[in-house]
């Protein structure tokens, strides 16, 4: 249905994932301190991509809609769906009003739906009413890929791997560093190319400083 039904088009943006790593280690050493024991949860990097998709969504609101009928639909909340490999295939868990929670919290809702994904004790409800989807198939080792839009949503969002790579410092200067490549498969009908890159340019300011989820 949404390859033969939903113009797709395609665009990527290689970000610097340096910062997202320095990041999540600051985060669970202090969630380490808090508990005076290993952090029993830890927050991982798919958490935070979630957390920014959250944050950036509200600032460009065209990539939060549906294909209705007769007008576009615009989503008041943010009902965050992300892919969950399982043995029979993939299933798209959501989070509900992804943009009201703190990280922590996202977490911890996203550790337990990929819990019952994985024992399959999903319920049908849990993976529906999604307005934006996100799927991570770094940890997989895949560089870069386009994901196909899970309607009835506007674009879903495609993370690849952290790879080391050549990068060039803020004097200008080669150096070792670390990227990832988002990529965003958007609907053509709801979402144009300036949109598109509107919600891209978001994500990457929120990605490459992660600070900025604190406010």
């Amino acid at each position: 249905e949404s390859k033969t039904t939903i113009p797709h088009f395609y665009l990527q943006k290689e970000i610097n994932a340096e910062p997202l790593g320095f990041a999540r280690e600051s985060i669970n050493r202090r969630l380490t301190l808090v508990a005076g024991q290993v952090a029993p949860e830890k927050v991982s990097i798919n958490d935070l991509i979630l957390m920014a998709c959250a944050a950036a969504i509200p600032q460009v609101p065209e990539i939060n809609t549906s294909w209705g009928e007769n007008e576009i639909i615009f989503h008041g909340e943010v009902h965050l769906a992300f892919g969950v490999a399982v043995e029979d295939g993939l299933v798209t868990p959501v989070i509900r009003n992804a943009e009201t929670l703190d990280l922590k919290s996202l977490s911890m809702q996203a550790k337990t739906l990929v819990n019952k994904s994985r024992t399959k004790k999903l319920r049908p409800d849990e993976m529906s009413g999604s307005t934006f989807t996100v799927t991570n198939l770094g940890m997989f080792g895949i560089d870069f890929f386009n994901g196909i839009i899970n309607p009835p949503n506007a674009a879903i969002l495609s993370v690849g791997a952290s790879l080391p790579k050549a990068v060039v410092g803020n004097d200008g200067s080669i150096r070792s560093g670390k990227t990832i490549t988002l990529g965003l498969s958007c609907d053509h009908r709801l979402v144009d190319g300036a949109v598109g890159a509107r919600f891209l340019q978001a994500i990457s300011e929120i990605l490459e400083n992660p600070a900025s989820l604190l406010v």
